[in-house]
């Protein structure tokens, strides 16, 4: 990853032909059109994500928050270009989420100072605008997913179901944190089950895109760093979805 290439080109490139990629948070904000710094003020409410209490493997590791939001792409027109739509039950069918799947799960919604926040918008708005580029599409339906994986029990599993699609056309995983831990490596594989790549992401605002299509993605547990104190790693998980959002039929 080159961070003085902001032509993205080569992220286009590496999108298009292997299907994933990889940016560091300053590329980010020039994907944006603003300084990523001003998303540090909203990390804090990673600290008030409520436990996630459909997690199937017996831990407590895992808190998390939930939102579905509309994009229109085109040209523009009165309708807004991002509409959040009412809170929602979040389904996968076991054909994606092995663990989880054919469940249906509520969670409590986002804070609404993240949802109005200066950031939220540009960011799903560009990263939609540019999925669009490699996969064209008239709207996406996005849902967004606030993640803390904690290492209270010993350790945290970012993705317990294992290496998996999500069952959307494109993801963005974002960090947000990473405290006091090791571990956290996201693989990538093809469909098949080779592996593509192995990567870590370490800086806020560093993020990894997806085409949920055409590759398998899974993040390795985190591990505390100390004997003493919960370390954890936060993220926002993005999902774009041209078909409408995965319901139960």
């Amino acid at each position: 990853m080159d961070e003085g290439d902001t032509s993205f080109e080569w992220l286009h490139d590496q999108l298009a032909r292997k299907g994933y990629g990889e940016i560091c948070a300053a590329q980010l904000g020039e994907l944006l059109g603003m300084n990523v710094e001003v998303c540090s003020s909203l990390f804090p409410l990673w600290n008030e994500l409520p436990p996630d209490t459909y997690l199937l493997d017996g831990g407590h590791y895992r808190f998390r928050r939930h939102g579905s939001f509309v994009q229109r792409l085109g040209p523009a027109s009165s309708v807004p270009r991002l509409l959040e739509v009412p809170q929602r039950a979040h389904w996968q069918p076991k054909t994606y989420n092995a663990l989880h799947g054919d469940l249906t799960r509520w969670f409590a919604p986002l804070p609404q100072p993240l949802v109005h926040s200066v950031a939220w918008e540009p960011l799903l708005v560009a990263l939609g605008e540019y999925f669009a580029t490699i996969r064209p599409s008239a709207q996406w339906f996005i849902e967004a997913h606030q993640f803390r994986i904690t290492t209270d029990g010993g350790i945290g599993r970012p993705t317990p179901e294992g290496a998996h699609q999500d069952g959307v056309d494109f993801v963005a995983i974002l960090l947000i944190d990473r405290h006091q831990i090791s571990g956290g490596e996201t693989r990538i594989y093809t469909t098949d089950g080779t592996e593509l790549a192995d990567t870590t992401l370490n800086e806020p605002c560093d993020a990894l895109l997806l085409d949920d299509l055409r590759v398998l993605h899974e993040t390795t547990p985190i591990i505390p760093q100390r004997e003493a104190g919960t370390g954890w790693r936060d993220t926002l998980v993005l999902t774009y979805r041209a078909k409408g959002f995965l319901d139960l039929a």
